[in-house]
């Protein structure tokens, strides 16, 4: 199934279709350097057209006017697509970015379609409010779709990220025209697909692949896009805020970096598990997640047992093939992430950490990009890897004394993305966990959470919060009707 091909034109109102100037570039694949097809190298006249499709979709009412079980009918079978050619998704996912097949599969998928079957199923059953009024009237309080919305993913998930929305988006009854990464466009493009395949009416989800200056920022800018959900990284997210209020002050949510701390106290209730939670989720997609836990706290009682598990951990994580089954850790996405990895790399040893395990690229397939599990201890606070987002299997190891300060170093960063805590101690559990400046902690865990949770952060890690009920505030309007009543009796 490795011959697959790919369409990378984009996809608008309900079609294949080039760059309207005809401008293309080549997807080429991190696992060994083949050439998986030319993308449209979509402009301003493309986003253009799409946002022309889906507001002419919106405004007829083909979608928002269903009833939402008729919606949410429809939304089910668009999941149900996913998994009828998972395999090819899975494929598709694993050649265009990198990651293991087997993750792709087990993970991406099945997270993806999970989460358009779950709001699919949620949107028939939120329900709308009557405010206390006098009986001298009747104040409805109900939720409108904001009309047509803008959606711009990055490359490390590129199903799950989008899923999480495009999903409550279309169940809330919108338009979307979704802007994938040019690192990996091909499933998204897939996905529309699939959409249109499952009863999602033309116009309504629209696929528009391209540069971020090319096709992202005039998506941003649009005047006639109501709302832009952005993931990515703070830079950027940055600019979105900027360009929404530049433009027609659209509603401008965005999910961005993290440099997520993850604290071991010497009374862990169990530090294999915690170890191996550590490790895994930081080498966990090739180390390429925002809410990665690269900043590892231990106390310095166990430190040195800690360390001495870890390493042992290492070798499981050996970059190879990701079209391989056995593979856990596969490609770096692309060139410039992977000189992106290693000058970070080069920048933990040049400030004085002690270099562990790891730190260099390998090549396990000719042709791919690569890089080897790295591990850093001697790791302070101030040091460039303690401080910035890497995007790359790279663990920065710090020790602490001290609960108080732990989480001072803990929030010491422009992030807030994501957190944990490893104790017995209940009240410190609870202590610890409030005390953290993050959208999300784990407790004697890490990453276990689903979509019934909201998921964002603090700081400059975004605004706003995907996944849970609380994503579908972010693609609807809140109206107050208030009626009056003179009643007779």
């Amino acid at each position: 199934m490795t011959d697959l091909s790919f369409d990378g034109r984009a996809f608008i109102n309900g079609e294949r279709i080039a760059a309207r100037d005809g401008q293309a570039f080549d997807c080429i694949s991190p696992v060994d350097g083949r050439l998986l097809t030319a993308v449209a190298r979509c402009g301003e006249a493309d986003i253009d057209a799409a946002v022309a499709a889906a507001r002419a979709a919106f405004e007829d009412r083909r979608w928002s006017g269903m009833a939402p079980a008729q919606r949410k009918r429809v939304m089910i079978k668009f999941a149900e697509q996913l998994i009828a050619h998972a395999d090819e998704l899975a494929l598709t996912e694993t050649l265009d970015m990198g990651k293991p097949v087997k993750y792709a599969r087990s993970v991406d998928v099945n997270s993806a379609a999970n989460c358009i079957r779950w709001y699919g199923e949620a949107v028939d059953k939120v329900y709308d409010e009557i405010a206390p009024t006098p009986s001298t009237a009747l104040a409805l309080i109900t939720r409108e779709p904001v009309g047509v919305v803008g959606v711009i993913v990055p490359w490390n998930y590129p199903m799950i990220m989008a899923a999480w929305k495009i999903a409550p988006a279309l169940a809330a009854g919108n338009s979307v025209v979704l802007k994938p990464s040019e690192k990996s466009p091909l499933t998204a493009l897939r996905l529309a697909e699939l959409a249109l395949a499952a009863g999602i009416p033309p116009g309504v989800f629209n696929v528009v692949p391209g540069y971020g200056a090319e096709a992202g920022s005039p998506l941003a800018l649009h005047m006639d896009v109501d709302c832009i959900a952005f993931t990515g990284s703070t830079r950027v997210g940055k600019q979105i805020h900027v360009m929404a209020g530049q433009s027609n002050l659209k509603r401008a949510w965005t999910e961005l970096g993290g440099k997520s701390p993850n604290i071991v106290f010497a009374d862990c209730p169990d530090l294999d598990k915690a170890v191996e939670a550590a490790v895994g989720s930081i080498f966990f997609n090739q180390g390429e997640s925002c809410n990665a836990p690269s900043r590892l706290f231990v106390e310095a009682s166990i430190k040195e047992a800690f360390l001495e598990k870890a390493l042992k951990l290492v070798p499981q994580y050996q970059p190879g093939n990701p079209l391989e089954k056995s593979t856990v850790m596969g490609a770096i996405v692309d060139r410039t992430q992977l000189d992106t990895v290693l000058r970070y790399i080069d920048s933990g040893q040049q400030e004085g950490a002690k270099l562990l395990a790891g730190g260099a690229a390998v090549e396990p397939v000719k042709g791919g990009l690569y890089v080897q599990p790295t591990i850093f201890d001697g790791v302070t606070n101030t040091m460039t890897i303690a401080r910035e987002e890497i995007f790359g299997p790279v663990l920065s190891v710090l020790s602490f004394t001290d609960a108080a300060d732990v989480v001072k170093q803990a929030n010491s960063n422009i992030y807030g993305l994501q957190a944990a805590v490893w104790t017995r101690d209940i009240n410190k559990a609870h202590g610890v966990a409030r005390a953290l400046r993050a959208g999300t902690v784990h407790v004697n865990s890490y990453d276990e959470d689903d979509i019934t949770v909201p998921f964002g952060g603090f700081k400059q890690s975004g605004v706003g919060r995907d996944k849970s009920l609380h994503a579908f505030d972010k693609y609807t309007e809140t109206k107050t009707t208030w009626i009056r009543i003179d009643s007779p009796l």
